[in-house]
Protein backbone atom coordinates (compact mmCIF):
# COMPACT_ATOMS: atom_id res chain seq x y z
CA UNK A 1 0.00 0.00 0.00
CA UNK A 2 1.03 3.68 -0.75
CA UNK A 3 -0.10 7.12 0.77
CA UNK A 4 -2.00 8.56 -1.79
CA UNK A 5 -2.97 12.00 -0.07
CA UNK A 6 -1.05 13.32 3.46
CA UNK A 7 -2.87 15.75 5.06
CA UNK A 8 0.41 17.75 7.15
CA UNK A 9 -0.58 20.12 10.05
CA UNK A 10 -3.02 21.85 7.95
CA UNK A 11 -5.33 25.43 8.70
CA UNK A 12 -7.85 27.01 6.79
CA UNK A 13 -9.26 30.25 8.53
CA UNK A 14 -11.90 32.41 6.58
CA UNK A 15 -11.81 35.91 6.13
CA UNK A 16 -14.99 38.13 7.62
CA UNK A 17 -15.66 41.33 8.36
CA UNK A 18 -15.85 40.25 12.35
CA UNK A 19 -12.07 39.06 11.22
CA UNK A 20 -10.37 35.58 10.83
CA UNK A 21 -12.63 32.33 11.39
CA UNK A 22 -10.63 29.30 12.02
CA UNK A 23 -12.46 26.17 10.52
CA UNK A 24 -9.46 23.86 10.27
CA UNK A 25 -6.94 23.66 12.98
CA UNK A 26 -3.98 21.63 13.03
CA UNK A 27 -5.16 18.96 11.55
CA UNK A 28 -2.96 15.82 9.89
CA UNK A 29 -4.50 12.68 8.15
CA UNK A 30 -3.25 10.56 5.78
CA UNK A 31 -4.84 7.72 3.08
CA UNK A 32 -3.25 4.90 1.72
CA UNK A 33 -4.65 3.45 -1.63
CA UNK A 34 -7.69 1.12 -1.25
CA UNK A 35 -8.27 2.29 2.12
CA UNK A 36 -11.23 4.18 3.53
CA UNK A 37 -10.97 6.70 5.43
CA UNK A 38 -14.43 8.66 7.10
CA UNK A 39 -14.40 11.53 8.54
CA UNK A 40 -17.30 12.51 10.62
CA UNK A 41 -18.65 15.16 13.31
CA UNK A 42 -21.30 17.82 13.86
CA UNK A 43 -21.89 20.47 11.13
CA UNK A 44 -19.44 22.94 11.44
CA UNK A 45 -16.84 20.89 12.64
CA UNK A 46 -14.37 21.12 9.49
CA UNK A 47 -14.99 18.10 7.80
CA UNK A 48 -16.24 19.15 4.31
CA UNK A 49 -13.42 22.50 4.41
CA UNK A 50 -10.99 19.80 5.27
CA UNK A 51 -12.21 17.45 2.18
CA UNK A 52 -12.11 20.62 -0.10
CA UNK A 53 -8.60 21.53 0.61
CA UNK A 54 -7.61 18.03 -0.91
CA UNK A 55 -9.14 19.42 -3.98
CA UNK A 56 -8.25 23.07 -3.79
CA UNK A 57 -11.79 24.04 -3.97
CA UNK A 58 -11.57 26.62 -1.31
CA UNK A 59 -12.88 29.73 -1.79
CA UNK A 60 -11.10 32.73 -2.28
CA UNK A 61 -11.71 34.45 1.26
CA UNK A 62 -10.00 31.42 2.96
CA UNK A 63 -6.38 31.14 3.78
CA UNK A 64 -4.69 27.74 3.67
CA UNK A 65 -1.60 26.70 5.84
CA UNK A 66 0.23 23.39 6.45
CA UNK A 67 0.08 21.53 3.31
CA UNK A 68 -1.48 18.61 1.66
CA UNK A 69 0.73 16.16 -0.50
CA UNK A 70 -1.40 14.13 -3.38
CA UNK A 71 0.15 11.62 -5.16
CA UNK A 72 -0.78 10.17 -8.69
CA UNK A 73 -2.19 6.64 -8.91
CA UNK A 74 1.11 5.37 -10.42
CA UNK A 75 2.90 6.94 -7.26
CA UNK A 76 5.31 8.48 -9.74
CA UNK A 77 4.53 12.27 -8.78
CA UNK A 78 3.73 14.03 -6.08
CA UNK A 79 2.87 17.89 -5.65
CA UNK A 80 1.13 19.89 -2.71
CA UNK A 81 -2.04 21.18 -3.35
CA UNK A 82 -1.85 24.25 -0.87
CA UNK A 83 1.11 25.42 -3.01
CA UNK A 84 -0.25 24.76 -6.02
CA UNK A 85 -1.63 27.76 -9.09
CA UNK A 86 -4.91 27.73 -10.75
CA UNK A 87 -3.92 25.63 -13.79
CA UNK A 88 -2.15 23.36 -12.10
CA UNK A 89 -4.90 22.21 -9.84
CA UNK A 90 -7.11 21.92 -13.33
CA UNK A 91 -4.45 18.80 -14.03
CA UNK A 92 -4.54 17.29 -10.52
CA UNK A 93 -8.51 17.43 -10.35
CA UNK A 94 -10.06 14.35 -12.00
CA UNK A 95 -7.06 12.65 -12.98
CA UNK A 96 -5.59 12.19 -9.46
CA UNK A 97 -8.08 13.24 -7.34
CA UNK A 98 -12.35 13.79 -7.81
CA UNK A 99 -15.10 14.93 -5.98
CA UNK A 100 -18.48 13.24 -5.29
CA UNK A 101 -20.63 15.79 -4.34
CA UNK A 102 -23.54 15.83 -1.29
CA UNK A 103 -26.41 16.86 -3.55
CA UNK A 104 -26.36 15.22 -7.37
CA UNK A 105 -29.22 17.29 -8.16
CA UNK A 106 -27.15 20.83 -7.78
CA UNK A 107 -24.06 18.96 -9.13
CA UNK A 108 -25.49 17.55 -12.38
CA UNK A 109 -26.01 20.69 -15.06
CA UNK A 110 -29.94 20.37 -15.85
CA UNK A 111 -29.41 21.22 -20.06
CA UNK A 112 -26.65 18.83 -21.08
CA UNK A 113 -27.42 15.04 -21.15
CA UNK A 114 -25.53 13.03 -18.47
CA UNK A 115 -23.36 11.27 -21.32
CA UNK A 116 -22.41 14.59 -22.71
CA UNK A 117 -21.01 15.65 -18.73
CA UNK A 118 -19.28 13.02 -17.94
CA UNK A 119 -17.13 13.07 -21.95
CA UNK A 120 -16.81 16.65 -20.18
CA UNK A 121 -14.16 15.54 -17.96
CA UNK A 122 -12.75 12.81 -20.41
CA UNK A 123 -11.68 15.66 -23.52
CA UNK A 124 -11.01 18.53 -20.91
CA UNK A 125 -7.92 16.08 -19.67
CA UNK A 126 -6.96 13.71 -22.65
CA UNK A 127 -7.06 14.07 -26.49
CA UNK A 128 -9.71 11.12 -26.94
CA UNK A 129 -11.73 10.83 -29.82
CA UNK A 130 -15.50 11.40 -29.73
CA UNK A 131 -16.65 8.27 -30.97
CA UNK A 132 -13.99 6.98 -27.98
CA UNK A 133 -15.45 9.08 -25.54
CA UNK A 134 -19.08 7.91 -25.86
CA UNK A 135 -18.01 4.28 -25.28
CA UNK A 136 -16.16 5.09 -22.32
CA UNK A 137 -19.08 6.74 -21.04
CA UNK A 138 -21.62 4.30 -21.60
CA UNK A 139 -19.04 1.44 -20.10
CA UNK A 140 -18.35 3.80 -17.00
CA UNK A 141 -22.36 4.13 -16.84
CA UNK A 142 -22.54 0.24 -16.91
CA UNK A 143 -19.94 -0.25 -14.25
CA UNK A 144 -22.08 2.10 -12.25
CA UNK A 145 -25.02 0.41 -12.30
CA UNK A 146 -26.82 2.27 -14.39
CA UNK A 147 -29.87 0.24 -16.47
CA UNK A 148 -29.30 0.21 -20.09
CA UNK A 149 -26.59 2.85 -20.34
CA UNK A 150 -26.45 3.06 -24.30
CA UNK A 151 -30.13 4.97 -24.43
CA UNK A 152 -29.27 6.66 -20.53
CA UNK A 153 -26.40 7.81 -22.19
CA UNK A 154 -28.57 10.32 -24.01
CA UNK A 155 -31.06 11.06 -21.13
CA UNK A 156 -31.02 14.25 -18.88
CA UNK A 157 -30.75 14.60 -15.62
CA UNK A 158 -34.42 14.99 -14.11
CA UNK A 159 -34.98 11.61 -16.14
CA UNK A 160 -32.95 9.78 -12.93
CA UNK A 161 -34.02 8.78 -9.73
CA UNK A 162 -32.19 10.37 -7.20
CA UNK A 163 -30.36 7.20 -6.41
CA UNK A 164 -29.23 7.12 -10.29
CA UNK A 165 -28.39 10.62 -9.87
CA UNK A 166 -25.74 9.75 -7.09
CA UNK A 167 -24.34 7.00 -9.14
CA UNK A 168 -23.33 9.09 -12.43
CA UNK A 169 -21.91 12.12 -10.02
CA UNK A 170 -19.82 8.81 -9.17
CA UNK A 171 -19.34 8.08 -13.02
CA UNK A 172 -18.32 11.10 -13.15
CA UNK A 173 -15.34 10.73 -10.64
CA UNK A 174 -14.23 7.20 -11.54
CA UNK A 175 -14.05 7.98 -15.43
CA UNK A 176 -10.13 9.42 -15.59
CA UNK A 177 -9.13 6.47 -12.68
CA UNK A 178 -7.59 8.63 -10.03
CA UNK A 179 -6.10 7.19 -7.36
CA UNK A 180 -8.08 8.90 -4.58
CA UNK A 181 -11.99 9.99 -4.17
CA UNK A 182 -13.43 12.48 -2.12
CA UNK A 183 -17.00 11.75 -0.85
CA UNK A 184 -18.51 14.55 0.55
CA UNK A 185 -22.30 13.13 2.07
CA UNK A 186 -22.78 11.09 -0.89
CA UNK A 187 -25.72 9.59 0.88
CA UNK A 188 -27.36 11.96 2.70
CA UNK A 189 -30.55 12.60 1.17
CA UNK A 190 -31.16 8.77 0.03
CA UNK A 191 -33.65 6.50 1.30
CA UNK A 192 -31.83 3.45 2.98
CA UNK A 193 -32.46 0.84 0.36
CA UNK A 194 -30.83 3.01 -2.23
CA UNK A 195 -28.32 3.96 -0.02
CA UNK A 196 -26.88 0.06 0.88
CA UNK A 197 -26.30 0.08 -3.53
CA UNK A 198 -24.52 3.47 -2.83
CA UNK A 199 -22.38 1.71 -0.59
CA UNK A 200 -22.14 -1.21 -2.33
CA UNK A 201 -21.59 1.08 -5.08
CA UNK A 202 -18.18 2.43 -2.92
CA UNK A 203 -16.81 -0.40 -1.65
CA UNK A 204 -16.44 -1.58 -5.25
CA UNK A 205 -14.85 1.23 -6.45
CA UNK A 206 -12.16 0.44 -4.00
CA UNK A 207 -11.81 -3.33 -4.79
CA UNK A 208 -12.19 -2.70 -8.61
CA UNK A 209 -10.52 0.37 -9.16
CA UNK A 210 -7.78 0.29 -6.35
CA UNK A 211 -8.47 3.83 -5.54
CA UNK A 212 -8.40 5.60 -1.98
CA UNK A 213 -11.64 6.98 -0.67
CA UNK A 214 -12.23 10.49 1.70
CA UNK A 215 -16.01 9.68 3.06
CA UNK A 216 -17.45 12.84 4.86
CA UNK A 217 -20.58 11.81 7.33
CA UNK A 218 -22.58 12.11 9.56
CA UNK A 219 -24.48 8.77 9.83
CA UNK A 220 -22.43 6.56 11.73
CA UNK A 221 -24.20 3.68 10.44
CA UNK A 222 -22.35 3.98 6.87
CA UNK A 223 -19.07 4.54 8.77
CA UNK A 224 -19.39 1.51 10.42
CA UNK A 225 -20.48 -0.31 6.61
CA UNK A 226 -17.71 1.26 4.77
CA UNK A 227 -14.98 2.65 6.57
CA UNK A 228 -11.28 0.97 7.23
CA UNK A 229 -10.36 3.88 9.67
CA UNK A 230 -12.33 7.04 11.09
CA UNK A 231 -11.24 11.01 12.27
CA UNK A 232 -13.46 12.39 14.65
CA UNK A 233 -13.68 15.84 14.29
CA UNK A 234 -14.91 18.58 16.38
CA UNK A 235 -14.67 22.58 16.36
CA UNK A 236 -11.70 22.03 13.51
CA UNK A 237 -9.68 19.70 15.21
CA UNK A 238 -9.22 16.10 14.95
CA UNK A 239 -10.23 14.60 18.38
CA UNK A 240 -9.66 10.84 17.74
CA UNK A 241 -8.51 8.57 15.27
CA UNK A 242 -8.49 5.17 15.16
CA UNK A 243 -9.38 1.52 13.06
CA UNK A 244 -12.91 1.57 12.63
CA UNK A 245 -13.61 -1.56 14.83
CA UNK A 246 -11.87 -0.07 17.48
CA UNK A 247 -13.03 3.53 17.49
CA UNK A 248 -16.84 1.50 17.64
CA UNK A 249 -15.89 -0.78 20.19
CA UNK A 250 -14.03 1.49 22.89
CA UNK A 251 -14.26 5.73 21.80
CA UNK A 252 -11.66 7.24 23.93
CA UNK A 253 -13.07 10.91 23.52
CA UNK A 254 -16.00 12.41 25.48
CA UNK A 255 -17.26 13.96 22.09
CA UNK A 256 -17.26 10.46 20.03
CA UNK A 257 -18.88 8.91 23.26
CA UNK A 258 -21.76 11.78 23.10
CA UNK A 259 -22.18 11.13 19.21
CA UNK A 260 -22.29 7.32 18.90
CA UNK A 261 -24.78 8.07 22.32
CA UNK A 262 -26.68 10.13 19.74
CA UNK A 263 -27.47 7.39 17.35
CA UNK A 264 -30.80 6.12 17.14
CA UNK A 265 -31.36 1.66 17.10
CA UNK A 266 -34.45 0.03 15.62
CA UNK A 267 -36.15 -1.38 19.14
CA UNK A 268 -35.34 1.57 21.45
CA UNK A 269 -39.17 3.40 21.19
CA UNK A 270 -41.29 0.01 22.21
CA UNK A 271 -40.44 1.48 26.14
CA UNK A 272 -42.08 4.75 25.64
CA UNK A 273 -44.40 3.97 22.71
CA UNK A 274 -46.04 1.60 25.53
CA UNK A 275 -46.09 4.17 28.53
CA UNK A 276 -47.93 6.80 25.66
CA UNK A 277 -50.34 4.10 25.31
CA UNK A 278 -50.99 3.25 29.16
CA UNK A 279 -51.58 6.76 30.08
CA UNK A 280 -54.38 7.63 27.28
CA UNK A 281 -57.83 7.40 28.20
CA UNK A 282 -60.40 3.93 28.25
CA UNK A 283 -62.37 5.29 25.57
CA UNK A 284 -59.81 6.35 23.28
CA UNK A 285 -60.25 3.63 20.93
CA UNK A 286 -64.02 5.02 19.89
CA UNK A 287 -62.93 8.55 19.81
CA UNK A 288 -63.73 10.12 16.43
CA UNK A 289 -60.18 9.23 14.11
CA UNK A 290 -58.46 12.82 13.40
CA UNK A 291 -57.79 10.83 9.81
CA UNK A 292 -59.22 7.77 8.44
CA UNK A 293 -58.46 6.63 5.03
CA UNK A 294 -60.35 3.77 3.18
CA UNK A 295 -59.29 2.51 -0.35
CA UNK A 296 -57.06 5.35 -0.83
CA UNK A 297 -56.15 6.26 -4.46
CA UNK A 298 -54.13 9.17 -5.77
CA UNK A 299 -53.76 9.10 -9.50
CA UNK A 300 -51.66 11.64 -10.90
CA UNK A 301 -53.17 12.75 -14.61
CA UNK A 302 -51.21 11.56 -17.47
CA UNK A 303 -49.97 14.09 -20.20
CA UNK A 304 -49.90 13.81 -23.99
CA UNK A 305 -51.85 11.11 -24.62
CA UNK A 306 -49.89 9.00 -21.39
CA UNK A 307 -52.23 6.91 -19.20
CA UNK A 308 -51.90 8.73 -15.38
CA UNK A 309 -49.33 7.57 -12.90
CA UNK A 310 -51.07 5.96 -9.93
CA UNK A 311 -49.18 6.74 -6.70
CA UNK A 312 -51.58 5.99 -4.16
CA UNK A 313 -53.29 2.44 -4.52
CA UNK A 314 -56.00 1.23 -2.13
CA UNK A 315 -54.77 2.26 1.11
CA UNK A 316 -56.47 1.94 4.24
CA UNK A 317 -54.80 3.36 7.81
CA UNK A 318 -56.30 5.40 10.61
CA UNK A 319 -54.96 8.37 13.37
CA UNK A 320 -56.52 8.58 16.37
CA UNK A 321 -56.00 11.74 18.37
CA UNK A 322 -52.91 12.33 20.12
CA UNK A 323 -51.47 9.13 18.05
CA UNK A 324 -48.35 9.56 15.99
CA UNK A 325 -48.54 7.35 13.02
CA UNK A 326 -45.31 7.08 11.79
CA UNK A 327 -45.45 6.44 7.66
CA UNK A 328 -42.58 4.20 5.73
CA UNK A 329 -40.86 3.45 2.84
CA UNK A 330 -38.26 4.28 0.58
CA UNK A 331 -38.44 7.30 -2.36
CA UNK A 332 -41.23 6.84 -4.31
CA UNK A 333 -43.67 4.83 -2.54
CA UNK A 334 -46.38 7.25 -1.88
CA UNK A 335 -45.24 8.49 1.56
CA UNK A 336 -45.29 12.69 0.68
CA UNK A 337 -48.16 12.34 -1.74
CA UNK A 338 -50.28 10.97 1.23
CA UNK A 339 -49.28 13.66 3.53
CA UNK A 340 -49.99 16.51 0.75
CA UNK A 341 -53.06 14.73 0.30
CA UNK A 342 -54.14 15.10 4.15
CA UNK A 343 -53.49 18.43 4.15
CA UNK A 344 -55.36 18.93 0.72
CA UNK A 345 -52.46 19.80 -1.32
CA UNK A 346 -52.85 16.69 -3.56
CA UNK A 347 -56.43 15.81 -5.39
CA UNK A 348 -57.80 12.25 -3.86
CA UNK A 349 -58.97 10.69 -7.13
CA UNK A 350 -61.06 7.62 -5.23
CA UNK A 351 -61.47 5.72 -2.39
CA UNK A 352 -62.69 7.87 0.88
CA UNK A 353 -60.50 10.33 2.96
CA UNK A 354 -61.66 11.68 5.76
CA UNK A 355 -59.40 14.54 7.68
CA UNK A 356 -61.03 16.16 10.63
CA UNK A 357 -64.44 15.03 9.96
CA UNK A 358 -64.27 16.38 6.38
CA UNK A 359 -64.17 13.94 3.09
CA UNK A 360 -61.36 15.18 0.89
CA UNK A 361 -62.72 12.79 -2.14
CA UNK A 362 -64.38 15.95 -4.11
CA UNK A 363 -63.65 18.13 -1.46
CA UNK A 364 -63.65 22.25 -3.03
CA UNK A 365 -61.25 25.10 -1.75
CA UNK A 366 -63.82 27.36 -0.24
CA UNK A 367 -64.93 23.98 2.24
CA UNK A 368 -61.86 22.85 3.02
CA UNK A 369 -60.23 26.37 3.65
CA UNK A 370 -61.31 26.68 7.37
CA UNK A 371 -59.72 23.34 8.20
CA UNK A 372 -56.53 24.58 7.06
CA UNK A 373 -55.95 26.17 10.16
CA UNK A 374 -56.07 22.91 12.58
CA UNK A 375 -53.36 21.18 10.15
CA UNK A 376 -49.79 22.21 10.39
CA UNK A 377 -47.08 20.78 8.33
CA UNK A 378 -43.20 20.63 8.79
CA UNK A 379 -41.71 20.56 5.74
CA UNK A 380 -38.30 18.39 4.89
CA UNK A 381 -35.77 21.46 3.95
CA UNK A 382 -36.64 24.34 6.41
CA UNK A 383 -34.26 26.61 4.70
CA UNK A 384 -36.06 26.57 1.01
CA UNK A 385 -39.50 26.55 2.75
CA UNK A 386 -39.00 29.95 4.57
CA UNK A 387 -38.55 33.10 2.78
CA UNK A 388 -35.30 34.42 3.12
CA UNK A 389 -36.26 38.01 3.13
CA UNK A 390 -38.37 37.44 5.87
CA UNK A 391 -37.10 37.43 9.67
CA UNK A 392 -37.68 34.15 11.64
CA UNK A 393 -40.13 35.96 13.69
CA UNK A 394 -42.14 37.44 10.29
CA UNK A 395 -42.14 33.81 9.22
CA UNK A 396 -43.33 31.99 12.36
CA UNK A 397 -45.80 34.76 12.62
CA UNK A 398 -47.58 34.06 9.02
CA UNK A 399 -49.97 31.81 9.58
CA UNK A 400 -50.99 33.96 12.44
CA UNK A 401 -51.38 36.83 10.41
CA UNK A 402 -53.09 34.66 7.37
CA UNK A 403 -55.92 33.23 9.14
CA UNK A 404 -56.48 36.63 11.26
CA UNK A 405 -54.87 35.90 14.53
CA UNK A 406 -53.26 39.10 14.33
CA UNK A 407 -52.99 42.12 12.12
CA UNK A 408 -49.41 42.16 11.71
CA UNK A 409 -46.42 40.49 12.38
CA UNK A 410 -45.38 42.89 15.11
CA UNK A 411 -49.33 42.22 16.70
CA UNK A 412 -47.94 38.68 16.57
CA UNK A 413 -44.20 39.01 18.46
CA UNK A 414 -45.86 38.12 21.98
CA UNK A 415 -46.70 34.60 20.79
CA UNK A 416 -43.79 34.29 18.20
CA UNK A 417 -41.90 34.55 21.46
CA UNK A 418 -43.86 31.95 23.38
CA UNK A 419 -43.43 29.29 20.13
CA UNK A 420 -39.44 30.08 20.14
CA UNK A 421 -38.92 29.67 23.58
CA UNK A 422 -41.28 26.21 23.42
CA UNK A 423 -38.51 24.63 20.62
CA UNK A 424 -35.64 25.90 22.71
CA UNK A 425 -34.97 28.80 20.73
CA UNK A 426 -33.86 32.23 22.32
CA UNK A 427 -36.66 34.76 21.20
CA UNK A 428 -33.97 37.21 19.94
CA UNK A 429 -33.26 34.72 17.09
CA UNK A 430 -36.27 35.94 15.87
CA UNK A 431 -34.65 38.86 14.63
CA UNK A 432 -32.63 37.04 12.74
CA UNK A 433 -32.46 36.11 9.16
CA UNK A 434 -33.32 32.36 8.18
CA UNK A 435 -29.65 32.06 6.78
CA UNK A 436 -28.23 32.70 9.54
CA UNK A 437 -29.30 29.76 11.79
CA UNK A 438 -27.85 26.50 11.37
CA UNK A 439 -29.84 23.60 10.23
CA UNK A 440 -30.78 22.36 13.16
CA UNK A 441 -31.46 25.83 14.33
CA UNK A 442 -34.32 26.10 11.43
CA UNK A 443 -36.29 22.73 11.96
CA UNK A 444 -36.99 24.22 15.06
CA UNK A 445 -37.95 27.44 13.72
CA UNK A 446 -40.11 25.26 11.42
CA UNK A 447 -42.04 23.64 14.07
CA UNK A 448 -42.97 26.73 15.97
CA UNK A 449 -44.10 28.02 12.90
CA UNK A 450 -46.31 25.11 12.31
CA UNK A 451 -47.17 24.66 16.29
CA UNK A 452 -48.27 28.51 15.38
CA UNK A 453 -52.08 28.01 15.15
CA UNK A 454 -52.25 25.34 17.88
CA UNK A 455 -53.11 22.74 15.37
CA UNK A 456 -54.89 19.33 15.76
CA UNK A 457 -53.27 17.62 13.06
CA UNK A 458 -49.44 17.82 12.27
CA UNK A 459 -47.89 16.32 8.95
CA UNK A 460 -43.72 15.98 9.47
CA UNK A 461 -42.73 14.97 6.17
CA UNK A 462 -38.92 13.95 6.53
CA UNK A 463 -38.38 16.42 9.32
CA UNK A 464 -34.44 14.97 10.07
CA UNK A 465 -33.10 13.50 7.23
CA UNK A 466 -31.00 16.29 6.34
CA UNK A 467 -29.90 16.68 10.47
CA UNK A 468 -26.28 15.22 11.43
CA UNK A 469 -27.24 12.80 14.72
CA UNK A 470 -26.17 14.99 17.49
CA UNK A 471 -28.28 17.69 16.03
CA UNK A 472 -31.22 15.32 14.71
CA UNK A 473 -31.21 13.39 18.49
CA UNK A 474 -31.56 17.01 20.03
CA UNK A 475 -34.65 17.80 17.25
CA UNK A 476 -36.91 14.35 18.03
CA UNK A 477 -36.56 14.90 21.90
CA UNK A 478 -38.13 18.25 21.14
CA UNK A 479 -40.90 17.02 18.83
CA UNK A 480 -41.74 14.24 21.11
CA UNK A 481 -41.90 16.84 24.19
CA UNK A 482 -43.85 18.74 22.21
CA UNK A 483 -46.10 16.45 21.20
CA UNK A 484 -46.53 15.28 24.94
CA UNK A 485 -47.14 19.30 26.07
CA UNK A 486 -49.52 20.12 22.77
CA UNK A 487 -51.30 16.61 22.35
CA UNK A 488 -51.63 16.84 18.71
CA UNK A 489 -51.81 14.03 16.34
CA UNK A 490 -49.48 13.43 13.99
CA UNK A 491 -48.39 11.59 10.23
CA UNK A 492 -44.64 11.60 10.73
CA UNK A 493 -43.05 10.13 7.01
CA UNK A 494 -39.53 9.21 7.13
CA UNK A 495 -37.27 7.00 5.69
CA UNK A 496 -35.24 6.23 8.21
CA UNK A 497 -37.38 3.03 10.55
CA UNK A 498 -34.80 3.74 14.15
CA UNK A 499 -36.32 7.20 13.95
CA UNK A 500 -39.75 6.49 13.54
CA UNK A 501 -39.51 3.51 16.35
CA UNK A 502 -38.46 6.33 18.67
CA UNK A 503 -41.50 8.42 18.06
CA UNK A 504 -44.28 6.75 16.34
CA UNK A 505 -47.54 4.70 18.40
CA UNK A 506 -48.24 2.42 15.49
CA UNK A 507 -45.73 2.10 11.84
CA UNK A 508 -47.39 1.87 8.12
CA UNK A 509 -45.31 0.51 5.65
CA UNK A 510 -45.64 1.82 2.13
CA UNK A 511 -44.55 0.03 -0.92
CA UNK A 512 -45.18 0.98 -4.78
CA UNK A 513 -48.39 2.86 -3.32
CA UNK A 514 -49.70 0.12 -1.24
CA UNK A 515 -49.79 -0.51 2.34
CA UNK A 516 -47.57 -3.65 2.68
CA UNK A 517 -47.59 -3.96 6.79
CA UNK A 518 -48.88 -1.81 9.64
CA UNK A 519 -48.26 -2.31 13.25
CA UNK A 520 -47.05 -1.45 16.56
CA UNK A 521 -42.95 -0.77 16.19
CA UNK A 522 -42.43 -4.11 18.09
CA UNK A 523 -44.62 -5.99 15.55
CA UNK A 524 -43.26 -4.56 12.53
CA UNK A 525 -39.54 -3.91 13.40
CA UNK A 526 -39.55 -6.58 16.04
CA UNK A 527 -40.93 -9.23 13.60
CA UNK A 528 -41.55 -8.18 9.77
CA UNK A 529 -43.79 -10.08 8.01
CA UNK A 530 -43.39 -9.21 4.49
CA UNK A 531 -40.11 -9.74 2.27
CA UNK A 532 -40.19 -5.78 1.68
CA UNK A 533 -40.08 -4.67 5.45
CA UNK A 534 -37.29 -7.13 6.26
CA UNK A 535 -35.11 -5.82 3.00
CA UNK A 536 -36.01 -1.97 4.11
CA UNK A 537 -34.84 -3.18 7.90
CA UNK A 538 -31.69 -5.01 6.56
CA UNK A 539 -30.68 -1.99 4.39
CA UNK A 540 -30.60 0.47 7.86
CA UNK A 541 -26.82 0.70 8.35
CA UNK A 542 -25.94 0.02 12.37
CA UNK A 543 -23.02 1.76 14.31
CA UNK A 544 -21.83 -1.42 14.80
CA UNK A 545 -18.75 -2.97 12.29
CA UNK A 546 -19.24 -6.62 13.18
CA UNK A 547 -22.98 -6.15 13.45
CA UNK A 548 -23.02 -4.21 9.65
CA UNK A 549 -21.47 -6.78 7.97
CA UNK A 550 -23.78 -9.40 9.42
CA UNK A 551 -27.13 -6.88 8.37
CA UNK A 552 -24.66 -6.56 5.14
CA UNK A 553 -25.22 -10.62 4.44
CA UNK A 554 -28.29 -11.09 5.75
CA UNK A 555 -29.60 -8.44 3.13
CA UNK A 556 -27.61 -9.71 0.02
CA UNK A 557 -29.33 -13.43 0.88
CA UNK A 558 -32.80 -10.96 0.98
CA UNK A 559 -32.41 -9.66 -2.10
CA UNK A 560 -31.14 -12.70 -3.91
CA UNK A 561 -34.40 -14.83 -2.95
CA UNK A 562 -36.56 -11.85 -4.71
Amino acid sequence: MSTVVNIERLGVSFATDAGAVKAVDDVSLKVERGEVLAIVGESGSGKTVTAKTILGLLPETATASGAVILSNKAGTAESDVVALSKKQLRAVRGTDVAMVFQEPSSALNPVYTVGWQIIEGLRAHTSISAKDARAKAIEILGRVGIPDPEHRVDHYPHQFSGGQKQRIVIAMALVLDPGLIVADEPTTALDVTVQAEILDLLRRCRDEFGMGIVLITHNMGVVADLADRVAVMYQGKVVEEADAKTLFASPKADYTKALLAAVPYVGTGTASAIERAAKRPADWVEQAPVVEASGLEIVYPGRFGRPGFRAVGGVDFVIRPGEVLGLVGESGSGKTTIGRAIAGLTKVTGGSLRVLGHEMNGVREREFRPLRSRIGFVFQDPASSFNPLLTIAECVAEPLVIHGRASNPAAARKRVDELLEAVQLPKAYGDRYPHELSGGQRQRASLARALALEPELLIADEPTSALDVSVQARVLELFAELQREFGFASLFISHDLAVVDILADRIAVLYRGSLVEEGTGAEVLGAPSDPYTQRLLASLPVPDPVAQAERREELRRLREAV
